[in-house]
């Protein structure tokens, strides 16, 4: 069986193309994909604990994804967790009196920052700041809150 240089082109041209479209896959899987820049505007929020949210974690309003952490900072003076987020712009309409909340996806699942649209006419724009928030619901504290009151019940009940 003879091999044309065709043949051998065209061979060269799937591989290569099959190279390029997982590393393309990879990039979008890892969130590596930076260099491919969206237009998007920053606003910030300040919760009193960030808990588990990271950078790169999702920003969502009504399930659907619209944004990403860019930084989470520590205030010393109000020792409060500053978190920004970049918005992509099509999603412009915001209301400046949306809220922010830190959600879990599922059980055990990352944290991601959830935006709530309020009723204002005005809209969020570049450096805005997200006064409504609410911070992430730290599990550990929970279960010991849980424990310390039943733990207390049970006190009083052997009196």
């Amino acid at each position: 069986m003879q091999h044309t240089s065709t043949q051998d082109t065209l061979v060269g041209l799937f591989v290569a193309a099959g190279i390029v479209g997982l590393l393309f896959l990879a990039l979008q899987v890892s969130g590596l994909s930076a260099f491919i820049k969206e237009d998007t505007y920053t606003v910030t929020a300040r919760f009193e604990n960030s808990g588990g949210l990271k950078v790169k974690s999702a920003v969502s309003s009504a399930g659907v994804k619209i944004g990403q952490v860019s930084a989470i900072k520590f205030d010393p003076t109000t020792y409060e967790s500053v978190v920004e987020m970049r918005i992509n712009s099509r999603y412009n309409t915001l209301p400046d009196d949306t809220s922010a909340s830190i959600f879990t996806a599922g059980l055990l699942g990352e944290q991601y920052v959830n935006l709530v649209p309020g009723g204002s006419d005005e809209t969020l724009k570049d450096g805005s700041i997200i006064e409504l928030t609410q911070s992430a619901i730290i599990l550990e504290k929970l279960i010991g809150q849980f424990l310390f009151k039943s733990a207390e019940e049970k006190a009083e009940t052997n009196k």
